[in-house]
């Protein structure tokens, strides 16, 4: 009775922690093929730098994206690796353990057996029961052959049912070794990849530092264009905030409530019930939102720093630049509506409000919304434009709460 218990409770552990082992392990995989999909959407972008000489900058920004999709896929294999050796080591426990549990039960088995055996050169059953004193021990004496004939069969039954799981116990171990070898295999292609791309970044970054002077010239040119562009979003933000604010303030004035004014007002948005409904909605949602293009590489990050390639440049960034396909379609990340759309030197410019939230799309060659439209998220809005100076389709994105940038990178959904 002790060894039983004592296998039931071995067998649990090791099922149980079998089971974390195996939630782990698909985690894993999950994670491993959501960046071999994130490399492959940045690999097609890369090949299409690539192909165009002009866009040297962006070609090193995915270069380094890229390198570091890399390395974290093949610290994410080599985390494989290490759950399938876990799994293979709790498998062979786990078959070991099966294996005591068979020989124990093949001994029990055979004891009662060779008992059954020997006693019935002695008498037989019919003789046993026919000799019993009265009805009541011959029930008895029946009822105990019944119980041990039944006592037999179940120890046959669970002596085949064991048999067959430590059959798949070991075709597990099995399937684990191959999938092992496999996993090693993909994580020495990506090794040999990484250092590809190194060997490719270290070039082109020699390449660029001849051509520093003229690459901080253009990096100040589109800074300049940016700022103008950042003034007229500033602009049409404010614009929409005070004549949100100027309704409230009318309607508090009603109810005999008036509502602050100053700098605020300008700043910072009086909501209805509806807005900060939808305020706190979007704000719940942080991490877990959707990126304005579904293929796309982030060349240039938020916030203001050196740039990695063009030291000498300051880069003062209010959103984040997306590398995309070629007349990629732009969605909303989230439900709000289109309060302003901005022209731009050919090119559009469409802000969409989420209570006291706004996002910016810059960059577009076309919208299919116009203000005032309720948006839902994911709602397709417009495409990204061509860039005139190299020829690449980049959208630039910002994310601000009032009138405060946010970065957007916090927010996106990883």
């Amino acid at each position: 009775m002790k060894k039983s218990l004592l296998f039931i409770f071995l067998l649990f552990s090791v099922s149980y922690v079998a089971i974390v082992a195996q939630t782990k392990s698909e985690q894993l995989k999950q994670n491993k093929k959501n960046l071999e999909k994130e490399i492959n959407n940045t690999q097609a972008l890369l090949d299409q730098t690539r192909k165009n000489k002009k866009a040297s900058l962006q070609q090193i920004a995915i270069l380094r994206s890229q390198i570091n999709n890399r390395e974290e896929l093949i610290v994410s294999l080599n985390n494989e690796v290490l759950a399938l050796e876990e799994e293979m080591e709790l498998n062979i426990r786990q078959s070991k353990n099966l294996d005591r549990k068979l020989s124990y039960m093949k001994s029990d088995y055979s004891r009662a057996v060779y008992n059954a055996y020997k006693n019935r050169k002695h008498t037989s059953q019919m003789v046993f029961l026919l000799s019993s004193e009265d009805f009541g021990q011959m029930y008895r004496r029946l009822k105990f052959y019944t119980a041990f004939a039944k006592n037999v069969r179940h120890q046959v039954e669970q002596i085949q049912a064991t048999q067959e799981e430590i059959a798949i116990k070991k075709a597990e171990i099995q399937q684990i070794k191959e999938e092992k070898l496999i996993v090693l295999s993909g994580e020495e292609q990506q090794l040999n990849h990484l250092e590809k791309e190194k060997r490719e970044k270290d070039k082109l970054a020699s390449d660029l530092k001849t051509k520093e002077k003229k690459l901080a010239a253009e990096i100040r040119q589109k800074q300049k264009e940016q700022k103008e562009i950042d003034k007229k979003i500033r602009q049409a933000i404010e614009r929409e905030i005070a004549a949100a604010n100027a309704k409230e303030n009318k309607n508090s004035n009603k109810t005999n409530n008036p509502a602050t004014s100053g700098k605020s007002s300008l700043t910072e948005l009086r909501m209805t019930a509806e807005e900060q409904q939808l305020s706190n909605t979007f704000s719940s949602n942080k991490g877990k939102l959707p990126w304005p293009v579904t293929k796309c590489s982030v060349t240039t990050a938020f916030g203001t720093y050196h740039h990695p390639d063009v030291p000498s440049v300051e880069m003062q960034n209010n959103g984040i630049n997306l590398l995309t396909e070629p007349n990629a379609s732009v969605r909303a990340i989230f439900q709000g509506v289109v309060t302003a759309i901005i022209d731009y030197f050919g090119t559009k410019v469409l802000i969409i409000k989420h209570g006291e939230y706004s996002t910016v799309y810059q960059n577009l060659s076309s919208v299919n919304v116009k203000k005032g439209d309720k948006i839902t998220t994911k709602q397709i809005i417009g495409k990204v434009a061509k860039n005139n100076s190299n020829s690449t389709y980049e959208l630039h994105f910002e994310l601000l709460k009032n009138t405060t940038h946010l970065n957007p990178a916090l927010w996106l959904a990883k």
